[in-house]
C-alpha cells in the first residue's frame, strides 16, 4: 500500500508524536502531514497512518493512538506512547533505511527501544516524571522538545505547525544519532574481540582507533586487561585505563602516581620515555607522539601496577 498521508492531532505535541513523526516521515517522505482533530481524517483508510489520535490501536489498519481504554501496553504491563506503538511496527523499517545491517538489526532495535523510546513513553503516560532528573528536570528531552510550543499569547496562525517541524527537526537529529551510535557499538565490539584474542594474556589491548571498548572486554571476560592504547594521529597516540564496573571512576589499574599533572619535558624525565606528551592529573590517561613512546608508556604502567599489588 502506498501511504500518501500522516495524520496525527492538531495543538499542543509532545515527544511521543514528534519521534513517530520523525520515523514515519523517513519512511514515506511523500506522504503530506495532517494534523487535525477533524474526526473524517481520524478514520482509517487507504494510505493513512494515523497516530497519537483515533482512540484506536489496530496495526492492520495503520492506526496507533494510545489514548483509549484498554490501551496496548508492553508484554511487563508498562505503558506504550504513540512512538512505542510506531517503533514496533516501523522501526525495523526504518532502521534499514538508516543503513544498520540485517544481522544487527534486532539487538539495535531492542536497544533504542530500552533507552530511548521506553523512556518517553513513560513520560508521556505520566508513569515517570521528568521531576526525578532534580534540577535538570528541564533538561529532559520531553521537556525540551514541549518547549519549542507556541506561547499562549502567539496569535500567529502558522506558528503551531512551524514550531512543531522545528521539534521533529531537533528530534531527528538525536533519533539518528542514537541508532548511528547504537550501531557503531555493535561494529566497534567485533573489532574489540579481534584486538582480545591478538592480546593474548597480556595487560594491553590496542586497537585501531578510539572506539567504545569496555562492553566487549566485559562480555570476551578478558579481566586481564588494565591498560588502552590508541592513535589519534601520526604524533599523537594515547594510553588509557580500563574502569572496573559500569557505574564510577575506579580503573582496573591507574596510570602511575608519578606522572600525574605532568607534561612534555616534565613527563618525559620522569617516565623516562621519550616523546611523552601528558598525563592527566586524575590518572585515567595519558599522551606520547608515537605509538613506540606510548607502548613504552603503557609496559611500565603495567610494572607499575605488579609492584603495586594490582591484581
Amino acid at each position: 500500500m502506498t501511504i500518501t498521508h500522516l495524520v496525527t492531532h492538531s495543538g499542543g505535541f509532545h515527544a511521543d508524536e514528534v519521534f513517530s513523526t520523525v520515523v514515519l516521515t523517513r519512511l514515506f517522505p511523500q506522504a503530506e502531514l495532517v494534523r487535525t482533530r477533524d474526526p473524517q481524517w481520524l478514520v482509517p483508510a487507504e494510505g493513512r497512518v494515523i497516530y497519537d489520535v483515533g482512540g484506536d490501536f489496530d496495526p492492520a489498519r495503520n492506526i496507533y493512538d494510545h489514548h483509549q481504554r484498554e490501551a496496548p501496553v508492553r508484554e511487563d504491563g508498562a505503558p506504550l506512547s504513540s512512538f512505542g506503538l510506531v517503533w514496533a511496527q516501523f522501526g525495523r523499517d526504518y532502521l534499514r533505511s538508516s543503513g544498520v545491517p540485517e544481522a544487527h538489526l534486532d539487538e539495535v532495535h531492542d536497544g533504542v527501544d530500552r533507552s530511548f523510546v521506553q523512556p518517553v513513553d513513560l513520560v508521556d503516560n505520566g508513569k515517570l516524571s521528568p521531576g526525578e532528573a532534580g534540577a535538570l528536570q528541564a533538561m529532559t528531552l520531553p521537556g525540551l522538545i514541549e518547549t519549542l510550543r507556541p506561547v499562549f499569547d502567539d496569535k500567529d496562525p502558522e506558528g503551531e505547525i512551524r514550531t512543531f517541524w522545528q521539534a521533529v527537526g531537533i528530534a531527528r537529529a538525536f533519533l539518528e544519532a542514537r541508532v548511528a551510535r547504537s550501531a557503531a557499538k555493535l561494529r566497534a565490539a567485533g573489532m574489540v574481540a579481534e584486538a582480545i584474542v591478538a592480546a593474548g594474556e597480556g595487560r594491553i589491548l590496542e586497537l585501531p582507533t578510539g572506539m567504545p571498548f569496555r562492553p566487549a572486554v566485559v562480555k570476551a571476560g578478558a579481566d586481564q586487561l588494565w591498560f588502552v592504547v590508541t592513535p589519534r594521529g601520526p604524533e599523537d597516540w594515547t594510553l588509557g585505563t580500563i574502569r572496573k564496573f559500569d557505574e564510577g571512576f575506579e580503573n582496573r589499574a591507574d596510570l602511575p602516581a608519578a606522572w600525574a599533572g605532568l607534561n612534555g619535558v616534565a613527563l618525559e624525565e620522569a617516565s623516562g620515555v621519550k616523546g611523552a606528551k601528558f598525563c592527566h592529573n586524575g590518572r585515567f590517561i595519558a599522551a606520547a607522539n608515537s605509538r613506540e613512546a606510548v607502548m613504552g608508556m603503557a609496559r611500565l604502567a603495567v610494572e607499575d601496577a605488579l609492584a603495586r599489588g594490582v591484581v
